[in-house]
C-alpha cells in the first residue's frame, strides 16, 4: 500500500471543504482506508472500502472529524488475538479545514506540535499519525463536562492537577507572554472598524466614552505588576474542552472518572493566573442552552473562596510549590480582568461573521460588563469605572 500523496489529500480536502463530500462516501472511505493502512497495524491492514466503519461526526470551517472503526469480523479477530500493544478498534481522522488569514499556517503547525507533545505526556488524546492536511487521533468514548460539574470538588481537584501538569511542560515555543497582548491588540484593531459600523445599540451604549486601546494599555500595565509566572497555558479550559471518559477503568480509577483535555487552539506561553482565572469565570457560563443566545450566565455560580482555594492548593501541590494560596487568589482576581476583556473582543469580532449560532453581541456585552464591574471593585471607587489612572501599584 503506497503512502498518501499530498496531491491526493489536497484534492480530496478541497472537495470536503467545498461541502461536496459528506459522511461515508466512497471517496472518503478510500481516504480513510489509506490512512489507517498506512499508520496502523494488525487488523487495520485488512480494512477495505467495503468493510470499514466511517461516520462523519463534525464538520465546519476549521476541521472535519470522522469516527473510523474496524468491521465486526475484524474486531472479533482482534479480540481473540489482541495483546496490550495492539492497535485500537476505533480512531478519529481529523482533516484540517481551509486556512485563512495572517499566521493561519503557523498556528496550524504550532497546534500540531503541541498536540504531539501532549499526546506523549498523556495529557491529551493519543496521536497515531500525521499526514498532509490532517492527523489520525485516538477516538475517545467520552463526553464534555457539564458546567455544573465544575463545582464538584473531586473533578475540580483533577482539573487543577491537569492544569498543573500542562503548566509544567517545556514546549518549543516563544517563552514570553506576547500571545495575550498581541491577540488583544490585533482584535482591538479589528474592532476599531467593526464597532463603528455594525454595533447594536446596547453595545454602543456600553462603549460610550470607552477607549478600548487605552483600556488595553492600562490593563497590560496593571497585570504586569502582579509578576505572575509565565508558563505553558491552555488558555481556554472550559467545560467543553474537558472530557470525562465513558470507558473508565474501575480498577485503576475507582472513582470512575478520567479527565482528558482537548482543543489546543489557544495554547501558548502565558501568565499562570490567566489560565486559572479563565477557568474560574467559566463556572458562570453554561453553553448548552438550546435557545438564543445559546448560553446562560449565572454569576452566583462563580466559585466561592473555599472552592477557589481548594483548586489552588491542589494546583500548588501538583507543581510542588510552597506559595501562599491566598496570594495567588488575589492575583487570579486581577487576571479575571484579562479574561473578560479577551473574550469580549473575541465575541465582537465573531459577531455577524461566524456561522455558529451563538449570541456573540450579547456574550461580548456580558464579558465587557464583567470587566468594568470588576475594575470598579479593584479600583475601590465606584465613580471611576472608566478612568485609566484609578489604580496604582499595591
Amino acid at each position: 500500500m503506497r503512502r498518501i500523496s499530498s496531491l491526493m489529500l489536497n484534492n480530496l480536502l478541497s472537495t470536503i471543504c467545498s461541502n461536496q463530500i459528506h459522511g461515508d462516501t466512497l471517496e472518503m472511505k478510500e481516504l480513510a482506508v489509506r490512512i489507517c493502512r498506512d499508520y496502523l497495524h494488525g487488523p487495520w491492514k485488512k480494512v477495505t472500502t467495503q468493510n470499514i466503519g466511517l461516520k462523519h461526526i463534525s464538520g465546519g470551517l476549521s476541521n472535519h472529524l470522522y469516527h473510523v472503526s474496524l468491521p465486526a469480523q475484524l474486531q472479533d479477530s482482534y479480540e481473540d488475538n489482541k495483546k496490550p500493544s495492539e492497535e485500537p478498534k476505533d480512531v478519529l481522522i481529523r482533516i484540517y479545514g481551509q486556512t485563512h488569514g495572517e499566521g493561519a499556517l503557523e498556528a496550524l503547525i504550532t497546534e500540531s506540535v503541541i498536540f504531539t507533545l501532549l499526546s506523549e505526556r498523556r495529557l491529551g488524546p493519543k496521536l497515531h499519525g500525521i499526514f498532509p492536511g490532517g492527523r489520525l487521533e485516538q477516538y475517545i468514548n467520552a463526553r464534555p463536562l457539564l458546567t455544573s460539574e465544575l463545582a464538584e470538588e473531586r473533578l475540580s481537584v483533577q482539573i487543577a492537577e491537569k492544569m498543573a501538569a500542562l503548566h509544567s511542560m517545556e514546549v518549543p515555543l516563544h517563552k514570553e507572554p506576547t500571545w495575550l497582548w498581541n491577540t488583544i491588540n490585533r482584535w482591538i484593531t479589528t474592532c476599531d472598524t467593526k464597532l463603528k459600523t455594525t454595533t447594536p445599540d446596547f453595545i454602543r451604549e456600553l462603549l460610550t466614552g470607552v477607549d478600548l486601546r487605552a483600556e488595553f494599555k492600562w490593563l497590560k500595565n496593571r497585570l504586569e505588576q502582579e509578576n505572575s509566572p509565565v508558563v505553558f497555558c491552555h488558555n481556554d479550559m472550559q467545560e467543553g474542552n474537558i472530557l470525562t471518559s465513558l470507558d473508565s477503568d474501575k480498577e485503576n480509577d475507582p472513582q470512575g472518572s478520567e479527565l482528558i483535555i482537548i482543543d489546543f487552539e489557544y495554547c501558548s506561553y502565558n501568565y499562570r493566573s490567566f489560565d486559572i482565572a479563565n477557568h474560574f469565570i467559566e463556572w458562570v457560563y453554561n453553553y448548552s442552552e438550546e435557545k438564543f443566545p445559546f448560553y446562560r450566565e449565572d454569576l452566583s455560580n462563580y466559585p466561592t473562596e473555599k472552592q477557589r482555594l481548594t483548586f489552588i492548593r491542589s494546583y500548588l501541590n501538583s507543581v510542588g510549590s510552597r506559595e501562599q494560596p491566598k496570594k495567588i487568589l488575589k492575583e487570579v482576581e486581577v487576571f479575571t480582568l484579562a479574561s473578560n476583556l479577551f473574550w469580549s473582543l473575541w465575541a465582537f469580532i465573531n459577531a455577524d461573521t461566524s456561522e455558529i449560532p451563538f449570541g456573540y453581541w450579547e456574550y461580548g456585552h456580558s464579558r465587557l460588563s464583567g470587566y468594568f464591574t470588576l475594575k470598579e471593585k479593584l479600583c475601590g471607587n465606584l465613580n471611576t469605572k472608566r478612568k485609566m489612572d484609578c489604580l496604582t501599584t499595591d
